[in-house]
């Protein structure tokens, strides 16, 4: 007994049933909205933006991280908008407070808006991290410093220091309609 069949209905049906989930993810891609195409320029943007290299002194990429610098990516797993950003990863043997001071100074200095207060109760180590928003030729753009890089793959080596990230986001069209430009999810 053969494994194929020469009626011509039957390939056609076999060919339906292969295509037909290829057609309804590409429906998915469509009915989604927005994607990452076309966002090339405007992640080279990001990353050319001044605060993701104005890091407090002696701080230093993570020894596991050495040539990495600042990335950049294109995140659309979302039913919203998608968010483009532009990170970079320091290690620092200070504590999360000077982390935040520095930044804090700098931002104001470059325009920034500060969206966050650390917890006043909170002890240094226990801080998440802060944000900071302002408009950019008619942007909305987010910046983040972070101390949840628990997710690092593989984890940030700072010896006996802390790790934390500064990002730089924005959706592509620049708005903050959806929410997706929030501190802290």
């Amino acid at each position: 007994m053969s494994c194929t069949s020469s009626s011509p209905f039957a390939r056609a049906g076999l060919t339906a049933a292969l295509l037909l989930p290829t057609a309804f993810l590409g429906a998915c891609s469509v009915i989604g909205g927005a994607s990452c195409d076309g966002t090339k320029d405007e992640l080279k943007r990001l990353a050319t933006q001044p605060l993701l290299d104005a890091a407090p002194a002696h701080a230093k990429a993570p020894s596991n991280y050495h040539n990495l610098g600042i990335t950049t990516a294109c995140d659309d797993d979302s039913s919203g908008q998608p968010w483009l950003h532009a990170d970079h990863i320091y290690a620092f043997a200070g504590d999360n407070s000077e982390v935040i001071d520095h930044y804090t100074k700098a931002a104001a200095a470059a325009g920034w808006r500060f969206e966050r207060d650390p917890d006043p109760a909170a002890t240094a180590p226990e801080v998440e991290g802060a944000c900071w928003t302002r408009t950019e030729k008619g942007r909305h753009l987010l910046l983040t410093v972070d101390f949840r890089t628990g997710a690092y793959s593989p984890a940030p080596e700072v010896g006996t220091g802390i790790a934390y990230e500064v990002s730089i986001g924005t959706t592509p069209d620049g708005n903050n309609d959806d929410n997706e430009a929030t501190c802290w999810h």
